[in-house]
């Protein structure tokens, strides 16, 4: 029984380009489908992506992919700042460049957010993720260094504060017409 019309290594390098060019990229918004979010969306070949978003220090949302008009893989995400941070607009915003600097690392071999380790000045980014494209559920972590403290494989890893952390989960979605 054949279930895709698709490749999957197609997906992933989609998602990549997909990904550079909207959230990660500062891609510009579109007309929302649904009233109260933010949208964007990129589109190449038979392939279209739409992530859509509501909120700012804490900000769900769904990022999807269609083929061909049909839709075929879809990630959910929640979280967002740390609820002692709520109200510290500039703090987020620092926050949210750096987290838009670790999502455009995103790579084919884990589509789905950034790195599994990024630093960048006093902020430090980690993604773990279990599964792959086809089905997979991760949390990825923000946190700053307030503080010089001890070190691993050159990462301050005891003195870090935890300033956002965000769940995503999702897979491959099968329509009925894939199926033969």
């Amino acid at each position: 029984m054949e279930i895709q019309k698709f490749n999957l290594e197609e997906l992933a390098e989609f998602l990549v380009k997909a990904k550079k060019a909207t959230y990660a990229g500062d891609g510009k918004e579109v007309p929302s489908q649904r009233p109260g979010f933010k949208e964007l969306e990129y589109n190449e070949g038979d392939f279209s992506y739409r992530d859509s978003y509501a909120g700012f220090f804490m900000a769900p949302g769904q990022e999807y992919v269609r083929f061909k008009g049909e839709p075929i893989w879809l990630m959910s995400y929640t979280g967002g700042m740390n609820q002692e941070l709520f109200g510290d607009v500039d703090f987020a915003k620092q926050t949210f460049a750096f987290l838009k600097k670790a999502l455009s690392l995103v790579n084919m071999s884990s589509p789905f957010r950034g790195p599994a380790v990024f630093r960048s000045e006093k902020f430090e980014y980690s993604s773990s993720v279990k599964g792959d494209i086809s089905s997979f559920k991760g949390r990825e972590r923000i946190w700053h260094d307030s503080e010089a403290g001890e070190k691993s494989n050159g990462i301050n890893l005891y003195d870090l504060d935890y300033i956002f952390e965000q769940d995503y989960i999702g897979g491959l979605v099968i329509p009925k017409t894939f199926i033969k």
